[in-house]
């Protein structure tokens, strides 16, 4: 198993960097945005996960295409969240 939490502390800290020099909706702030999500998700942190997928999710789709490779998975990760959680 991987060290969670540095992995978040890495992720959180090229998110907040990426957010400041390229804004919120570039397409790596995106992948940043989802690199996290994932981080949350295996940890069962499943309502940070959904929030950040949901980010990353709505960005890809206006950046991206809607069936961009990128785009849908994210689409794949989010619908994994609701299936862990019941819904």
């Amino acid at each position: 198993r991987g060290d969670y939490g540095k992995a978040e502390t890495l992720y959180g800290r090229a998110l907040a960097e990426r957010e400041k020099q390229l804004g919120l909706e570039h397409i790596y702030t995106l992948r940043a945005v989802h690199n996290l999500a994932v981080v949350y998700h295996r940890q069962g942190r499943y309502g940070e996960a959904e929030a950040l997928y949901g980010r990353a999710l709505a960005g890809r789709e206006k950046q991206l295409e809607p069936e961009h490779p990128d785009t849908l998975r994210t689409v794949q990760n989010l619908a994994v969240v609701y299936q862990n959680q019941g819904r």
